[in-house]
């Protein structure tokens, strides 16, 4: 009478759609590692040296501030 496939009359429907579930699934597990790769600075970290010279320049600290914590940093 009905000719059905193996799959209950859903084979190219389902398989259609269990390839689109998967093709979503690889696109957003690629989209987040190249964000993440993307996120990771280029230069190598600021010593805490630099980020003190900068803090400095930047008028955040003033001249007694900087020497005492360029000396305590020179003792380590």
């Amino acid at each position: 009478m009905y000719e059905y496939s193996h799959m209950g009359g859903f084979g190219m429907g389902m398989g259609l759609f269990w390839l689109l579930i998967f093709a979503a699934i690889a696109w957003i597990g690629v989209s987040m590692l190249s964000k993440r790769q993307t996120n990771k600075p280029d230069s190598k970290e600021e010593s805490p040296l630099e980020i003190l010279k900068k803090r400095y320049a930047l008028g955040e600290i003033d001249d007694g501030e900087y020497q005492l914590r360029k000396n305590r940093l020179g003792e380590r």
